[in-house]
């Protein structure tokens, strides 16, 4: 993935021990790459349902982009936007806390939120999710 998040956990002194005695002998380069491992193996056993909330809630996986220019256009078409992701949002820099307000009806946001302070805070009541 090009662009990770840092998240923060806290963990037992006896979970820790173990994870650093399975990096001793080698099953994993280090703490990280067991937890990676761990996040991937929970998401692969909830995969069909993963898929089932993503298909019933209309979710886009991946990154979604959206310019100054992209929104203008829209603004000119008199659209407003519903956004539903899985992932990553990005609210370019070139766009306005106005033009943001004007064109995106709501935000569901499973993943992060890359947008200016003043963007957040214009949307702030039309944002729902972890984003």
């Amino acid at each position: 993935m090009a662009d990770t998040e840092k998240i923060t956990i806290n963990m037992s002194a006896v979970d820790l021990g173990q994870i650093d005695l399975l990096v001793q002998e080698g099953f994993y380069s280090n703490r990280t790459d067991f937890i990676r491992s761990a996040i991937r193996a929970q998401i692969t056993a909830h995969s069909d349902s993963l898929k089932q909330v993503i298909y019933r809630k209309s979710l886009v996986i991946g990154v979604l982009s959206y310019s100054s220019a992209e929104l203008e256009a829209r603004r000119a078409r008199n659209e407003k936007l519903i956004i539903k992701s899985v992932g990553m949002v990005i609210l370019g820099e070139d766009v306005s806390a106005e033009l943001a307000s004007a064109t995106i009806e709501s935000l569901e946001i499973h993943g992060v939120l890359k947008a200016s302070p003043a963007v957040r805070q214009a949307l702030e009541g039309r944002i729902k999710g972890s984003g």
